[in-house]
């Protein structure tokens, strides 16, 4: 206790007194004193604009966009709408489980799923005294339940805690009301990380809770949640978020933040993250900083950040290997190389569009979640190639990847791979092979139009050894080529459709590139790929793919004839002739056929 008054104005000793040397220590062997901490300024009260416990220091440290915008309200959990719904409807009516299950990908929001549904448990402000999804920046219980410091909230990770004492200490404090909060909430992550014990402690608990007690469960992995647990648990799985919707997300907080990122670059870094909203915050986090302040990021740059290959070029890669174009296909590869896209990332793509070409070919186009152009190409390749040789072509371009990934030169192995599934693109399957060999016809040797075919192995070498007649088959050079050969062949309507409906985009032989027309069939790529492959001996490539094509032959052919017309009625002698009789129309015009002079016929003889 000190003999000092507080209450006396100056020190009770001499100004000048000598004051002791810092240097040396306290005679009781203590340190100096430290200077007593000037009181931090109070923190001011959260609101909805802005984040709980995700503020940036006051020290101006750089806070990441995954932690600066995680959701604070159920409304912003982007592609979680069907959860909402169904939290949304159970808390009005009163319905509330007493354990959730959340299950989902990685960064797809089930830990601030957690969190959100703690705050609702236990929402509490000066209006609401309920459990309610209603959140708000001001509940007595927010804040301290989003830095995860709340007394009655506990969060337990689960593959760091796997034994059974740990769910002892919850079995333990679960029995006692909460201290604060209306509920006593448990949140486990990684749940399936438990070990069989601890699931078998915690099951009687989770059966029958007592009132005052929810559980909140958060894995990866549900398929290893033992299903007595599961069954005492109303699930939810997180879906993966849409790239469509992830990007426009992206691009919003990309706005917020004052930085510029091209659309395209937004889609490379949506599909990079896979339908993980934390992956895509940390991937755009990295690609703002390629920019210079105030520059728009370049999506060449985002390309080169992540490694990746344009999707558009490796669908183009891929049309050239199933069309056996191998020159083609190899220059392509060797363009994306040189971009410095990985050649293990490359085959995965092809795999992709491999499966992608499978699945449009069953269920359509939107079944690959792919923007429309190029879902429509993808589709058109699916339907122009049949389902053995898509299956065949997914099992070589596994063995392909397993390849790239052990091969001393990866580029290289790509390109091996390129020339066997461009060999292969034409080569029959087993079935058809036994067929053409039975009836003594012949098949395409692999190499396609690329380049020239080689002697190989299948069918083609089997036949080799004995001559046979090759079929001629047409090759039209021309879109309108296409057409006379649809005519030529009295396919109606098949001729009918693609006049009506085609718009040429770009035109080669064993590929149409068209826009299709309003009103247009969802089969006709399809019909028309198939019908050309029959007549022609090769595989043709159709995609519908709406990149702004030209005129249809039926509107050229509507244009021609205004243009007749209108040429016939400025002619002077109908216009003269239309004068003289007035109410006359003209009603069609008609090109007539040049005379047709005949061969005299010689007189007969008078002998004859």
């Amino acid at each position: 206790m000190s003999d000092v008054d507080p209450s006396l104005d100056g020190p009770p000793w001499e100004e000048d007194v000598p004051e002791r040397d810092e240097n040396t220590d306290d005679m009781f062997g203590a340190p100096a004193a430290a200077p007593e901490p000037v009181a931090a300024p109070a923190a001011p009260t959260p609101s909805k604009a802005e984040p709980f416990a995700d503020e940036p220091a006051g020290d101006g440290a750089y806070q990441v966009l995954a932690r600066k915008y995680r959701p604070r309200a159920f409304e912003d959990l982007i592609g979680q709408e069907a959860m909402v719904r169904t939290l949304t409807n159970a808390f009005a009516t009163g319905r509330i489980a007493h354990a959730f299950m959340l299950t989902g990908v990685r960064g797809v929001g089930k830990t601030t799923t957690a969190r959100l549904l703690a705050r609702a448990l236990n929402n509490e402000t000066d209006t609401i005294d309920k459990p309610s999804l209603a959140l708000s920046a001001h509940g007595r219980h927010d804040a301290a339940i989003m830095a995860g410091q709340h007394m009655d909230v506990m969060e337990m990770d689960a593959a760091s805690h796997t034994g059974v004492n740990d769910i002892r200490d919850i079995l333990e404090s679960v029995r006692y009301a909460p201290v604060e909060a209306r509920y006593k909430v448990y949140v486990l992550d990684e749940v399936h990380m438990l070990s069989t014990q601890a699931f078998n402690a915690l099951l009687k608990t989770l059966e029958e809770p007592p009132p005052h007690a929810k559980f909140i469960f958060a894995t990866t992995e549900i398929r290893k949640v033992p299903v007595t647990i599961l069954s005492r648990c109303q699930r939810f799985d997180l879906r993966r978020v849409e790239p469509e919707v992830l990007v426009g997300h992206l691009g919003r907080i990309a706005d917020r933040e004052g930085m510029k990122i091209e659309q395209e670059a937004l889609a490379l870094i949506s599909r990079a993250a896979e339908g993980s909203v934390r992956d895509g915050l940390s991937l755009l986090d990295q690609a703002l900083v390629q920019a210079e302040s105030g520059a728009t990021v370049q999506t060449a740059t985002v390309r080169d950040m992540l490694g990746l290959a344009d999707r558009t070029q490796t669908i183009a890669l891929f049309e050239s290997v199933m069309a056996g174009r191998t020159a083609e296909a190899l220059e392509n590869f060797r363009t994306l190389y040189g971009y410095g896209a990985d050649p293990v990332q490359v085959t995965n793509d092809l795999l992709e569009h491999c499966h992608a070409a499978s699945v449009a070919k069953m269920l359509g186009p939107n079944a690959t979640r792919l923007p429309n152009d190029q879902a429509q190409k993808l589709t058109a390749l699916g339907a122009a190639i049949s389902a053995g040789t898509l299956s065949r072509t997914w099992q070589m371009l596994l063995k392909a990847l397993d390849e790239v990934r052990r091969a001393p030169n990866p580029a290289d192995a790509v390109e091996m791979a390129i020339v066997r599934l461009a060999y292969a693109a034409d080569l029959p399957g087993p079935e058809d092979a036994l067929k053409a060999i039975q009836s003594g016809g012949s098949l395409p040797g692999g190499g396609g139009a690329g380049g020239p075919r080689g002697g190989g192995g299948g069918a083609s070498a089997m036949l080799a050894a004995r001559p046979m007649a090759q079929p001629a088959f047409p090759d039209p050079q021309t879109f309108e080529a296409v057409v006379a050969l649809i005519g030529e062949k009295r396919e109606i309507t098949l001729q009918m459709d693609v006049e009506r409906y085609v718009k040429p985009v770009s035109f080669k032989p064993g590929a149409i590139v068209y826009e299709p027309a309003a009103g247009s069939p969802v089969d006709l790529a399809r019909r028309l790929a198939s019908r050309l492959k029959e007549w022609t001996g090769r595989t043709w490539l159709i995609a519908a793919n709406g990149q702004g094509g030209g005129e249809t032959l039926i509107e050229i052919e509507k244009k021609a004839r205004s243009a007749r017309r209108a040429a016939v009625e400025a002619d002077p002698f109908v216009v003269s002739i239309m004068q003289a009789f007035p109410g006359a129309e003209i009603k069609e015009i008609k090109t007539r056929a040049p005379a047709v002079e005949m061969p005299a016929i010689p007189e007969d003889d008078e002998e004859d």
